[in-house]
């Protein structure tokens, strides 16, 4: 019997971090040491895992919810799910204890222990979905760069931590680097955000350009919308620029990572700017020819 559980944890486990495979960028490409993408997919699955408690993605059942120790009854209740899921990630760093409950936690212990990571970005994560919970606009650009810094930067400062690179610098331009990828995302999925009633259009830009809610409802976008998307992607790839001088700051296969993120953010702007700035038809996504070419353009 506890084997037949284990492999349905396993599987139900498998199941979030096979979603790496529709992010923008690689999560953890095969050229990287083993123990790099084994940690690189241990902070993945915990990061997945609390952003889909967040939009309400859980697979059906309330495994999930039965797996932090809740009734499978409350799997709807969000928040809850979030309190439960924070007191289990403190089972990670509680070496007193008998350790997390939940498999995609659980995984995440040596990575923490080798890599002498600490609570702190992610605490971030959860504070993040537990913000999307409470809040739903954004009125300010600055407020946005507020929610990033906890929805977007802790996964830059995971990476520097579990490859050994971290300084004040790093960090700087990794914080910058993974907002624009935080900004560039939420330009793609503007249409999918609004079915969950979230707008992350900072709302002083959209009375700038004139935008209503309503027209961001609409099938496609019209010139005012247009116009709105190209300034905050210019501005997310004035972000890229900003961030990609961390590329060369470090060698040999972690750079080729890092090239990954930075080229995937571009190449998602490049998408985004073929379709003319209409993200209302469906999310722009960068061809794997526009990936490579953007990642040559990094690397350069």
């Amino acid at each position: 019997m506890t084997g037949t559980r284990h492999v349905r944890t396993d599987a139900h486990a498998r199941t979030t971090l096979d979603k790496a495979a529709d992010e923008n960028f690689p999560v953890a490409p095969f050229f990287l040491p083993r123990a790099w993408r084994a940690d690189l997919m241990a902070v993945y699955g915990y990061a997945r895992l609390v952003d889909d408690i967040g939009d309400g993605d859980l697979a059906p059942g309330g495994a999930d919810a039965r797996l932090l120790g809740l009734d499978p009854a409350l799997a709807d209740d969000r928040l809850l799910l979030l309190d439960a899921f924070e007191a289990d990630l403190r089972r990670v760093f509680d070496t007193s204890g008998d350790g997390p409950r939940h498999p995609l936690l659980h995984a995440l212990v040596p990575t923490v222990r080798r890599c002498s990571l600490t609570p702190g970005p992610f605490l971030g994560l959860i504070e993040a979905n537990r913000q999307d919970q409470l809040v739903r606009r954004y009125k300010t650009y600055d407020d946005l760069l507020a929610y990033c810094e906890l929805s977007a930067n802790p996964v830059g400062r995971l990476v520097l931590g579990i490859t050994g690179t971290a300084s004040p610098e790093r960090i700087r331009r990794s914080d910058a680097i993974c907002t624009a990828l935080q900004i560039v995302e939420h330009l793609q999925d503007v249409a999918e955000d609004l079915g969950r009633d979230r707008i992350y259009l900072p709302a002083d830009d959209m009375a700038r350009f004139h935008v209503e809610e309503a027209d961001l409802a609409a099938p496609s976008a019209n010139a005012k919308v247009r116009a709105l998307i190209a300034y905050e992607a210019e501005r997310a790839g004035r972000l890229l620029d900003e961030g990609t001088p961390l590329v060369g700051s470090v060698r040999g296969r972690l750079k080729l990572l890092l090239v990954g993120f930075a080229g995937g953010g571009r190449a998602a702007l490049t998408a985004i700017a073929a379709a003319g700035y209409d993200v209302l038809r469906g999310p722009p996504k960068p061809t794997k020819l526009s990936l490579l070419r953007a990642a040559g353009a990094v690397l350069r």
